[in-house]
């Protein structure tokens, strides 16, 4: 196993650092991971799940989106000058998610790869599904490189965040907006995470984008994980998921509700949200849905 440490531009310019774990033998198969709120790429779950797929011949990716850590600067390439910003959980937009998967990807063609699997934990589960869905919207001709898609944990954002907040902290939040101070940071107890106006709003109020995971509605039709056409994984734990409803019942209803021929959709009994401890069986778990993806294109 070979490990590179990278750096490459997301499509709007932002500076992005990662690594790509290779296999002995050259690969142009490569799984993208993506982090959720307030974490990075170096955690076991992604370590253990990059080294069982490499032993089927797929390299992987990890790398720190805009939203890595809590609150950070980051850089982007602006007129060829580089300009740092506010960047971490508390300060990220989901939707420029879409820049940072897009630019991974443009950059790992650069570099040899044709074949690719995204893969989300938590919040980085939403990113993958929004940008998957902009990607078809723009006709993006890197689509057909997607191969399939790993959403682990994920949750109802917005219902999430509501849950947890008060809903005189959404009218508190509008009222900064008002007086222009979206960058000013939430009371701390609005939600479990530190989090700026801008971004408590994106999840509350300014959300229609990313308002695709409504478990809570019996009705719901769940039309934009519908629109994944590429095989698709999911899965939660049982103890301390961001779910509220029981595992077993979520995975059975979604069974239900996603049309997807190719799917595979369950929980993993003892796990909690991070997978703390069940690595290893959710990457055997992993394994098995992409050797069934990669002997069913042949």
């Amino acid at each position: 196993m070979q490990i590179e440490i990278v750096k490459f531009e997301a499509k709007d310019g932002v500076i992005l650092d990662g690594f790509i774990r290779r296999g002995e033998n050259p690969s142009k198969k490569l799984l993208i991971q993506m982090h959720g709120m307030t974490s990075n790429c170096f955690k076991d779950r992604e370590r253990i799940i990059s080294t069982k797929v490499q032993e089927m011949g797929i390299d992987t990716l990890c790398f720190n989106n805009r939203g890595s850590d809590v609150i950070r600067y980051a850089k982007k390439i602006v007129n060829g000058e580089d300009k740092s910003f506010l960047a971490g959980t508390a300060y990220e937009n989901i939707e420029e998610s879409y820049y940072d998967i897009v630019g991974a990807i443009e950059y790992a063609i650069s570099i040899g790869y044709n074949e690719f699997y995204l893969q989300g934990h938590s919040l980085g589960s939403t990113k993958v599904v929004y940008t998957y869905n902009k990607m078809k919207e723009e006709n993006n001709s890197n689509l057909t490189k997607i191969k399939g898609i790993i959403l682990l944990s994920l949750v109802d954002i917005p219902g999430t965040v509501e849950m947890e907040a008060d809903k005189s902290y959404i009218t508190y939040a509008l009222e900064k907006e008002k007086q222009g101070k979206i960058l000013e940071m939430m009371p701390m107890e609005s939600y479990t995470n530190p989090m700026s106006v801008k971004t408590f709003l994106k999840y509350t109020v300014y959300n229609k984008d990313i308002d695709f995971a409504r478990y809570n509605s019996k009705d719901d039709e769940f039309e934009i994980l519908n629109k994944i056409q590429v095989p698709i994984f999911m899965r939660w734990g049982n103890v301390f998921e961001l779910i509220k409803q029981d595992a077993k019942e979520l995975a059975e209803f979604m069974n239900k509700k996603i049309n997807n021929p190719n799917k595979d959709i369950d929980y993993i009994d003892g796990a909690n949200h991070g997978y703390n401890g069940k690595e290893e069986e959710l990457a055997k778990q992993i394994v098995r849905f992409l050797l069934n993806v990669e002997n069913n294109k042949n």
